[in-house]
């Protein structure tokens, strides 16, 4: 085997190499974390939320009188 035969096959070597690693780099990546979705509440439940938190600060204001 020449010189320039064996330099021919080691860089053929290399690029299956890089070659391979490229598809086991792109197999081995986590999956994209989910995208969030922001939670939205109705317009009736933020109502009774308020009317509940009035009732709150309503019995707080009677206990110190």
């Amino acid at each position: 085997m020449s010189l320039d035969q064996i330099v021919s096959s080691i860089d053929a070597e290399i690029d299956r190499l890089q070659w391979v690693r490229t598809l086991l780099a792109e197999t081995a990546r986590p999956p994209a974390p989910k995208k969030a979705t922001k939670r939205r509440m109705s317009a009736a439940a933020r109502k009774r939320i308020a009317e509940a938190q009035r009732k709150r600060w309503a019995a707080q204001r009677n206990e110190g009188k």
